[in-house]
């Protein structure tokens, strides 16, 4: 009665509150989680996968995408346990089921959000692996889809950090057309924007306008309150859970028979957008 956990990064927030879910619902069915954290190493996490196998999981849950994950793919296709994948990203072809969200839908949200309140120049932070590596690509659609010009040093891709937004918003505004809007991969980036934003003496939302991914329970907290792109957590969790125990059957040499489950997110307007400042030139 073990689950193992495998996180990417256990000092992301975000995971943060996946592993209290992911806890919550183990307990409900009887189970216990065991935790392993691999900071996004692949070679820590095949490590970690082989420890957890020996103190006889049930199964593994793999919390984040991994880099070099191609090689875990194929450690994990001969486990002896069973293997679910939470915010891997959604591209099809899996040794083991994944469960996630519609990164492109909630880019999409947020997109429209901005453009509906006069915003042309959105400029892009995130980083460049799982799931934020989908919602770069789907920002770059949409723009392109718009007919939008967006400078070069409009994407900024850095670590998932405070310090990463921070740096990243430092670049922004030193470009010679200055972003009004700002999507960020995910909300830790976006309170990192909105701080630095703070310090540099730039309003937000009067003159910038700042989106975040993942609603974690700080970004109604910031100031002001963050407009994100809700992640159904508890949901995924549950439905990865389920998986890993054994409701639902699929062939473990077959990775097209894998289950992919994909939740739709939402958008929860707050305080951190507005329309666009009537001084901006609308590039």
């Amino acid at each position: 009665m073990l689950l193992g956990a495998v996180v990417r990064d256990i000092t992301d927030p975000f995971f943060a509150a996946a592993i209290e879910a992911l806890s919550i619902e183990a307990k409900e069915r009887g189970y216990s989680v065991v935790l392993g954290h691999a900071r996004a190493k692949a070679d820590e996490a095949l490590a970690l996968t082989a420890v957890l196998e020996a103190r006889h999981c049930d199964a593994i849950v793999l919390l984040g995408d991994f880099r070099g994950e191609r090689r875990l793919g194929e450690d994990l296709r001969s486990a002896q346990v069973r293997v679910v994948g939470l915010w891997h990203g959604l591209e099809r072809g899996r040794p083991f089921p994944t469960v996630g969200v519609d990164n492109h839908a909630g880019i999409r949200a947020a997109f429209d959000h901005l453009v509906a309140y006069g915003h042309r120049d959105i400029a892009y932070v995130g980083e460049s692996v799982g799931d934020m590596h989908e919602r770069h690509a789907a920002y770059r659609e949409y723009t392109a889809a718009a007919g939008f010009e967006i400078p070069r040093g409009y994407t900024r891709l850095v670590e998932n950090t405070t310090t990463g937004g921070g740096s990243a918003l430092t670049a922004l505004l030193e470009q010679p057309r200055r972003p009004t809007a700002i999507i960020c991969g995910t909300d830790t980036l976006a309170m990192g924007v909105i701080h630095a934003a703070y310090e540099r003496g730039v309003s937000v939302p009067g003159e910038l306008s700042v989106v975040g991914f993942d609603d974690i329970p700080l970004a109604s907290a910031t100031v002001p309150s963050l407009t994100t792109v809700k992640m159904p957590i508890a949901e995924i969790v549950a439905a990865g859970v389920a998986l890993a125990v054994g409701e639902g059957r699929w062939s473990a040499q077959e990775s097209e028979n894998a289950p992919r489950i994909v939740f739709a997110p939402r958008l929860i307007v707050r305080g951190s957008t507005a329309p666009v400042p009537a001084t901006a030139v609308v590039g």
